[in-house]
């Protein structure tokens, strides 16, 4: 009879194409189930679109056939996998939490919330489990962005009034934004927008999350040295324009990251350039600035967001392209970009992987 045992010792020679090291090693075996002879398979895997997946499928398969008979149909499932950044800090202050992630900015004005927030959705795409923090704290625009009006709810946990967070087009979303009325301003001083930013992880129930990601504030001031210094973020996406006056803030953005022992995962050129009805390309903030940051610091370029109205509209309008029109450009750009930042965050974490338990339904 085949077990949860034989399954995790035959895909112990069996590796994610990409990390090269086994499933059983990763704990990216999720669950399987059997009905008379047809076993059903739930794999994750560091890149859904490997082209090697369909001969792997066929290699797991034709191994259990070959070492338990009594089974003679297999079916293999693909999805999307993340390696938990495992840390005793980030465990004692966010416990449900596998991954953290920065989206930052050395300056205002390069559309780094809106990137937060398509990327946010994207990766709800790849079948992650996601939240996003609006760490903004002076400029929260997330609740615009995901059109939400209504206020978190308040719940009881072992005595402690809690936030639950907002929950849209599948991401679970906390700002500062909720609750403020209306077009008042934020004027605190540096150590209260840093207290709010620990409310928002300490003292909110958050979901069982792959990802939960911070929309931070432009610049290298209080809020981010208070986020690095909370907890162990597994690393920053740095979004910039492509023009020279943005790089050289992004760059000092890098650089802060890179003092308090932060990675940078890559950079996102957002405004890349404008698309002409003609086909041609307009780069109307230069070209290729991103891509030259990156040469020059060694980092990945994640993505080149092209500036056209439909991104703005989806912004104002709290319906992001992510999620409204998926077969466009746009969204496919961000897609890749979170498909890229999941590979980027396993590779970093893989030293520090962490088993979950298996599912079994028999």
């Amino acid at each position: 009879m085949l077990t949860k045992e034989n399954i995790e010792e035959i895909l112990n020679n069996f590796n994610d194409p990409l990390l090269n090291l086994s499933f059983s090693e990763l704990g990216f075996i999720n669950s399987y189930s059997i009905n008379g002879d047809k076993l059903k398979l739930n794999l994750s895997v560091s890149d859904v679109d490997n082209n090697i997946l369909q001969k792997l499928s066929e290699d797991i398969g034709k191994k259990i056939i070959s070492t338990h008979p009594e089974i003679s149909e297999i079916n293999i499932d693909f999805n999307s996998g993340v390696v938990e950044h495992i840390d005793k800090k980030k465990s004692s202050v966010l416990p449900n939490i596998k991954n953290t992630i920065a989206i930052a900015s050395g300056k205002g004005g390069v559309g780094k919330s809106t990137v937060a927030v398509n990327i946010a959705v994207s990766l709800t795409k790849l079948g992650f489990k996601v939240g996003l923090i609006d760490a903004d704290i002076y400029g929260p625009s997330i609740p615009t962005m995901f059109n939400i009006k209504e206020k978190p709810k308040i719940t009881q946990v072992s005595g402690k009034n809690k936030l639950i967070p907002v929950t849209k087009y599948g991401v679970e979303i906390m700002s500062i934004g909720f609750l403020i009325e209306g077009n008042n301003a934020v004027v605190w001083r540096g150590p209260m927008a840093s207290s709010a930013l620990k409310q928002f992880m300490g003292e909110v129930v958050w979901g069982n999350l792959d990802f939960l990601l911070f929309d931070m504030p432009p610049g290298t001031g209080d809020i981010q040295l208070t986020l690095s210094q909370t907890i162990p973020l597994t690393g920053a996406v740095i979004v910039t324009t492509p023009q020279e006056i943005s790089l050289i803030d992004a760059k000092k953005g890098y650089s802060m990251f890179e003092k308090v022992n932060v990675p940078t995962l890559g950079i996102v050129e957002n405004m890349s350039y404008y698309s002409l009805p003609d086909g041609t390309q307009d780069f109307i903030f230069g070209k290729d600035g991103g891509l030259e940051m990156c040469k020059e610091l060694g980092l990945n370029l994640l993505g080149q967001i092209p500036i056209n109205k439909t991104i703005r509209e989806g912004g104002d309008s709290g319906m992001p392209v992510a999620e409204f029109i998926p077969d466009s450009i746009e969204s496919k750009s961000y897609l890749n970009i979170a498909k890229t930042i999941v590979k980027e965050v396993n590779f970093r974490n893989i030293k520090s992987n962490k088993k979950p338990e298996l599912e079994i339904n028999i």
